[in-house]
C-alpha cells in the first residue's frame, strides 16, 4: 500500500490544527484520571488473563503466577508508553492502549512444557520461552521497514481462520478451570455451578448493562464470582497476607533466557500475526482521529511492539500487541488525546508494582476464571467466524481448503496431543500448539493456492 493511498486529502490548516490538538490535548487532571482508570479497566481483565493462564497451565505456584501477573501490568504499561508517547521512530503516537495477546498462550506453554527443553532443568522451559520472546522482539524491530509487505501474508481468510483456532484451542482452558482446575474432585457441583454463575452474570451485564457497566462485563462477572466463591467457602486468599505492599520486577526471574531455533521461529510467527491486529487498530485509531497511517507510520508502529516484546522478555512477560476494546472506547467517550491513554499506561506500572494485588489475582478460584473464559474464549472464536463473513466462499473452493484444513490441524492438536510423536523432539514445539499448526496450515495453504494478494482490508481484531 503507497503512501498517497494512506494519506488523507489536504485540509486546511485550521481543520489539522484541531485533529493534531484532538490527539494531543491535556484535559484537566481529574477528568484525565478517570478517562485513564477506564482504559485501565476495560483491559484489564485480558491484561491479567494471559500470565494467569500460562503460569496455571504450567503448574507454576501461586508466588511465580503473581510475579508473572507483576511483570506483565508494569510491561503493558511501557509497551504502551512506548506507543503512544513515542521516542525517535519507535511509537505511532496514537491512543492505543497495548497488552499481551492471547495468540501468544498455546505456543508459550507448548515451549515451556516440551520434555526435550524441560530436561536441561527446572526452569529450563520459561529461559527458552524468554530467549524466543526477545529473539522474536528484535526480529519484529528489524523487519519493521518490510511490515506493510509482510502484513499480505495475513489477509481476512488466514486472520479469520488463525483467529477462529486461536479461539478453539483456549477453549479447553476455560473447560479446566469451570471444572475446578487439576483438583482430585474436578467437574464437582460446586465448581461447575460457580462457573455458571459467573458466565450467567457477565451475559446478564452484556444485555441489560450499558455504556461503561456493558464494558467492564468481565471484570464484574470475575468480582461477582470471588464473591459468590466466599461465600461458597472456596476463596482462599492466605498467600495475600505474606505478600509485600511493594516490590520491584527483577529482569530474567528464572533465569537467563536460552535461544533454541524452533521456539524462536514459533515466537515470530505469533509476532508476525499480531502484526495484523495492531495495523488493524491503528487504521481504525486514525479514522478516528483524521490521522489516516502511513507507511512510515506502520513501520513505528511495528518497530514499537517489537522493542515491547523484547522488553518483555526481559522483564518475565511476552509479546504485545494493541488491545481492540481499548479502541472501542476510544470510539464510545469520543476522547482520542493519547496522553489519557498514556496516564492509563502509568497506572499500570503502578498496579505492578503491588504484589498484594497480583497475589489476590493469581488466588482467584479456577472456576471464577473458567466462566469468563468461555465468553473471553468463545467471542474470540465469533469474531474470527465475523471475519471470515467477507470471505468469498462462493466462487473458489480454496478458501475452504484454507480455513477447513487449518481447523483439522488445531483440532489434532488439541484432541490428540501426541498425533506427531513420531516427529523428533525438536518439533514438538510447534506439533504441540493448536495455534501454531492452524496458523502455519492457513499461511501455507493461502500463499500456495491464493498465492500474496495485494490488499488494503486489514482486520483489527484481539
Amino acid at each position: 500500500m503507497s503512501a498517497s493511498e494512506n494519506t488523507p486529502h489536504a485540509t486546511p490548516d485550521k481543520t489539522t490544527s484541531r485533529v493534531v490538538d484532538l490527539v494531543d490535548e491535556v484535559l484537566p487532571a481529574s477528568r484525565m484520571a478517570v478517562l485513564a482508570l477506564q482504559h485501565v479497566l476495560v483491559m484489564y481483565t485480558g491484561a491479567i488473563a494471559v500470565p494467569f493462564i500460562i503460569g496455571s497451565a504450567l503448574k507454576l505456584s501461586q508466588e511465580q503466577i503473581a510475579f508473572l501477573i507483576q511483570a506483565d501490568l508494569i510491561t503493558c504499561g511501557i509497551a504502551t508508553l512506548i506507543q503512544t508517547v513515542g521516542f525517535w521512530r519507535f511509537g505511532v503516537r496514537m491512543p492505543l492502549m497495548q497488552g499481551i495477546t492471547f495468540a501468544a498462550i498455546s505456543p508459550v506453554i507448548a515451549i515451556a512444557s516440551n520434555p526435550a527443553i524441560v530436561a536441561a532443568g527446572p526452569d529450563a522451559g520459561m529461559q527458552a520461552v524468554y530467549g524466543a520472546v526477545i529473539a522474536a522482539g528484535v526480529f519484529a524491530i528489524l523487519m519493521a521497514p518490510l511490515g506493510r509487505y509482510i502484513i499480505r501474508a495475513f489477509p481476512p481468510v488466514v486472520v479469520g481462520a488463525v483467529l477462529t483456532v486461536m479461539g478453539l484451542s483456549l477453549l479447553p482452558v476455560a473447560i479446566q478451570y469451570a471444572a475446578g482446575g487439576f483438583v482430585d474432585d474436578a467437574g464437582a457441583p460446586r465448581y461447575v455451578g460457580l462457573a455458571a454463575l459467573v458466565l450467567a452474570s457477565i451475559i446478564l451485564i452484556n444485555v441489560f448493562g450499558r455504556g461503561f457497566v456493558r464494558n467492564v462485563a468481565v471484570f464484574l462477572g470475575l468480582v461477582i464470582g470471588v464473591i459468590l466463591a466466599a461465600c461458597m467457602g472456596m476463596l482462599d486468599f492466605s498467600a495475600v497476607s505474606s505478600a509485600k505492599p511493594v516490590a520491584i520486577v527483577t529482569p530474567f526471574y528464572f533465569g537467563m533466557p536460552t535461544f533454541y531455533i524452533v521456539p524462536i521461529l514459533t515466537m515470530c510467527l505469533v509476532v508476525a500475526i499480531t502484526w495484523v491486529e495492531s495495523v488493524g487498530d491503528t487504521i481504525v485509531v486514525g479514522e478516528m482521529v483524521g490521522k489516516a497511517p502511513t507507511q512510515r507510520t506502520i513501520s513505528d508502529l511495528i518497530r514499537a511492539d517489537g522493542l515491547s516484546t523484547m522488553i518483555g522478555g526481559i522483564m518475565n512477560s511476552f509479546p504485545y500487541t494493541a488491545f481492540s476494546e481499548n479502541v472501542a472506547l476510544v470510539s464510545i467517550t469520543g476522547v482520542k488525546s493519547r496522553w489519557t491513554v498514556a496516564l492509563a499506561g502509568l497506572f499500570l506500572i503502578v498496579l505492578g508494582l503491588s504484589p498484594i494485588l497480583a497475589t489476590a489475582i493469581a488466588s482467584l478460584p479456577k472456576p471464577v476464571v473458567g466462566g469468563a473464559g468461555f465468553v473471553m474464549f468463545g467471542t474470540l472464536v465469533v469474531v474470527g467466524v465475523k471475519t471470515l463473513q467477507r470471505i468469498d466462499f462462493d466462487t473458489t473452493f480454496n478458501n475452504f481448503m484454507v480455513v477447513g484444513l487449518s481447523v483439522a490441524m488445531c483440532m489434532i492438536a488439541i484432541v490428540k496431543p501426541n498425533f506427531f510423536s513420531f516427529m523428533p523432539g525438536w518439533s514438538q514445539v510447534v506439533f504441540h500448539s493448536p495455534v501454531i499448526m492452524g496458523a502455519v496450515t492457513a499461511i501455507g495453504l493461502n500463499m500456495a493456492l491464493n498465492g500474496l494478494q495485494k490488499s488494503n482490508e486489514l482486520v483489527a481484531a484481539h
